[in-house]
């Protein structure tokens, strides 16, 4: 089948876009094209990349310049089917469905919950805002030939608009951070080392995780914070760089998927310590697995669904995220108890090889596009069928049933 991903906000190298779900099709013998914003036109792992120019400045143009953008050139593509992964591009999902083509939605958050929490949206207006998104998602998706989610949780109300929704987890590749799963690796880790990968922001946890390593160096144990990732907004870096415990943070910026693997065996514990937001609790956060992939043993928030992962597969920590002394009374047991947690960073490897891994979710991504393509083909078949029956008519043929039989 010929396949287009389409994006207006996500780089053209997105993990779940690109690397996984783009080239995992590649490679099942597609023909797959990507759409993605500011970007040249180029072929990488069989993936034909297609840039737009976005201009936007700000969100509100974006949804609609940028996905415009998006659209003309998705014309332009002609494919079998369009894979969007952008709630703003909902429209131009509907656009292609009345050109007859297959539309896929591609779920990566519970966007009305979502919007509940956006800080550049104003508070009076956010309830009514998140009502229009379900709304539009119900109208929208029922529209769609299929809904590919992240989490079960998304899933669940997913269905209830489109019998055609798989739950593909963002769960890490295999051979990405782990080389060979059935060689055991010994990793030469520092011992004070706290590493945090991701987005930096208020609600993941900066504040508390920064106050955490003052705590822990206040008790006269000598540990930093690893920072891999880019603050939001650019003014959070400033307000953390006056706090006492930035004397204690190496801030690495953003960093290449090749420069985040050697820093994850570098260190000696991830942390993972979301506030305890809605759609977070819910979620499926792809660094904690990516610390267990990578042998780590991890430091996370004490969510029901989050103790499932740690306490159940026994890699880690849970505590509550927004007690600082909490957090460095976990990062002070990882440094006391060296062995201990060792076998966590074990257990957490073992559970991704055997559950949590990409190898397994591609599968159920595969198999969807199967299922399409089965789909066209009985659909082409009847219709052959249909023109044959036309025609047999047009030359006088008799059928069974006519009174001159």
């Amino acid at each position: 089948m010929k396949i287009c991903h389409l994006t207006s906000v996500h780089p053209a190298d997105d993990i779940r876009i690109f690397v996984k779900e783009c080239r995992s099709l590649a490679f099942a013998g597609h023909d797959v094209y990507l759409i993605a914003p500011n970007t040249e036109n180029k072929i990488i792992d069989g993936v034909k990349v297609v840039g737009v120019s976005s201009t936007a400045s700000n969100r509100y143009t974006r949804m609609f310049a940028a996905a415009r953008s998006v659209y003309q050139a998705a014309i332009e593509v002609d494919a079998d089917v369009y894979h969007f992964h952008d709630p703003e591009l909902m429209t131009i999902g509907l656009l292609l469905k009345k050109r007859g083509k297959k539309v896929i939605y591609d779920v990566h958050e519970d966007v009305p919950e979502q919007v509940l929490s956006k800080q550049w949206i104003p508070k009076l207006f956010r309830k009514n805002i998140s009502v229009a998104v379900r709304k539009m998602e119900k109208y929208a998706a029922r529209r769609f030939d299929a809904v590919v989610t992240a989490t079960p949780t998304i899933t669940k109300r997913f269905e209830t608009y489109n019998s055609n929704t798989v739950t593909v987890h963002n769960f890490p590749i295999l051979k990405e951070l782990m080389g060979n799963p059935s060689v055991k690796e010994i990793d030469k880790r520092k011992e004070n080392s706290f590493l945090y990968i991701g987005g930096i922001t208020a609600l993941r946890g900066i504040k508390e995780m920064v106050s955490a390593i003052e705590v822990l160096n206040g008790q006269g144990l000598n540990g930093e914070l690893v920072l891999a990732g880019k603050f939001a907004p650019e003014q959070l870096e400033q307000e953390m760089k006056q706090q006492n415990g930035w004397r204690h943070v190496d801030h690495k910026g953003w960093l290449s998927r090749s420069e985040v693997k050697d820093v994850l065996h570098q260190s000696t514990a991830g942390l993972v310590l979301i506030r305890p937001e809605p759609r977070y609790m819910v979620s499926y956060p792809i660094k904690l697995f990516e610390y267990m992939a990578a042998g780590l043993p991890s430091i996370a928030s004490n969510f029901p669904l989050w103790e499932d992962f740690v306490i159940g597969n026994r890699c880690g920590l849970c505590v509550d995220p927004l007690d600082p002394n909490a957090v460095a009374d976990a990062m002070r047991w990882i440094m006391e108890h060296p062995e201990e947690a060792k076998q966590m960073g074990e257990n957490g490897r073992k559970a991704v090889i055997e559950k949590y891994n990409w190898e397994k979710e591609s599968q159920e991504l595969v198999a969807l596009y199967e299922r399409l393509a089965m789909a066209d083909n009985r659909s082409l078949k009847w219709g052959e069928q249909a023109d044959e029956g036309m025609d047999f008519k047009s030359r006088g043929v008799k059928t069974v049933g006519n009174r001159n039989h």
